[in-house]
């Protein structure tokens, strides 16, 4: 029988879950600069060396592939007369980190797009990867690592484990050109949150500010213009080094806000609820149902001076039981202890619970958004 788990997510377990207990972070883990992002690159290649679990003859793309690079080495043939099986063709795709300069290794996927049955075992061969613009940022190449076998039998049987047509090469990049970053306009730098909120906004506003004589700056040189951006005006005496002062100003710590919610996996009865989770008095009765159905098989034999062979027939038992639950009040939950408290004392299930925050939620006594997986 499957388990279920109820995950009760807070940042850190502390002996008392209270408001106060939420722990602060670094305006670099929950902001960044503007500017400064990572890019996505994509290339098509070939895999090379795979131990016939390569594509198809039906995949023409790989066999056009393969025609044009021996060509390109002075090997010419009909393409009617390559043969793909240890040959497949595949998508490499990398993300290219900020300030990525020439040189540097950065790590790829590779994914087979065509009939290929496993990449293991195979070699990549070089592999321009483009950006959006069409440029080549980056070429890779290298021995393919799957996380999973496979084996399969004459007979037809097989055994697999993992996905096996995608796979990853560490390092197997390296970027051959890099992208301009422009930390601001000179002046100023406007800082990024990851989950936009308006509290949080206003708390990286504030504790720039607080810090402003140690980072050089005059009194409220930080705004938070909404709920994502905050713009940081850069001391004179920085602004032909801002890296130094943005990393001075990174380390200073918030304490982050967010929108109490609960997330329930319906599939697999996990539930996580934040600490900011609370919920108004309400009475809750919960039962169960259960429904057993047994089939007993019975032998009939044929009347006597007749001649005709014994029959089987199916007899059916079902059974209906439900059991109901007395009506408990759970009082208004101040805290997340108190939530969970008040919860688990209704002695349910954590699959249980999932109905029943729903229920909780659809009467409006859940003060928290609710999101089903």
């Amino acid at each position: 029988m499957r388990r279920f788990i109820l995950l009760l997510a807070v940042v850190v377990a502390l002996p008392l879950w209270t408001a106060e207990t939420a722990q602060a972070a670094r305006i670099k883990d929950v902001a960044r600069v503007d500017g400064v992002r990572s890019n996505q690159l994509i290339g098509y290649g070939l895999v090379v060396g795979l131990d016939r679990t390569g594509d198809s003859q039906r995949s023409v793309f790989t066999i056009q592939s393969m025609s044009a690079m021996l060509s390109r080495v002075g090997i010419r043939m009909d393409p009617k007369q390559l043969v793909l099986r240890n040959i497949a063709a595949v998508m490499v795709t990398a993300k290219l980190p900020p300030f990525a300069q020439p040189g540097t290794p950065i790590d790829i996927v590779v994914s087979s797009i065509g009939d290929a049955r496993s990449l293991v075992g195979g070699t990549l061969l070089m592999t321009a990867l483009n950006g959006v613009d069409g440029q080549t940022y980056a070429m890779a190449q290298g021995p393919l690592q799957v996380g999973g076998f496979g084996a399969e039998g004459k007979s037809g049987s097989s055994v697999k484990s993992n996905h096996l047509n995608v796979g990853r090469i560490p390092g197997g990049a390296t970027v051959e050109r890099s992208v301009g970053i422009k930390l601001g306009d000179g002046q100023s730098i406007t800082l990024l949150l990851d989950k936009p909120d308006f509290g949080t906004s206003r708390q990286v506003a504030q504790a720039v500010n607080a810090a402003a004589g140690a980072l050089g700056g005059a009194a409220n040189m930080a705004q938070s213009l909404d709920g994502a951006r905050i713009v940081v005006e850069v001391p004179a005496n920085a602004r032909n080094n801002p890296a130094e002062f943005i990393a001075r100003m990174e380390v200073l710590e918030v304490t982050p806000d967010a929108v109490a919610r609960v997330i329930i996996n319906g599939r697999t009865g996990t539930m996580v609820m934040g600490d900011k989770v609370r919920i108004s008095p309400v009475a809750i009765a919960h039962g169960s149902l259960k429904i057993e159905v047994k089939e007993r098989p019975q032998v009939v034999q044929p009347n006597p001076l007749t001649v005709a062979d014994p029959a089987v027939q199916e007899q059916t038992d079902v059974n209906v039981t439900e059991q109901g639950g007395p009506i408990q009040i759970v009082p208004a939950g101040a805290t997340l202890a108190d939530v969970v408290g008040a919860l688990n004392a209704l002695g349910a299930t954590p699959r249980d619970l999932v109905q029943i925050i729903q229920a909780i939620q659809a009467s409006g006594a859940l003060h928290a958004e609710l999101e089903v997986l």
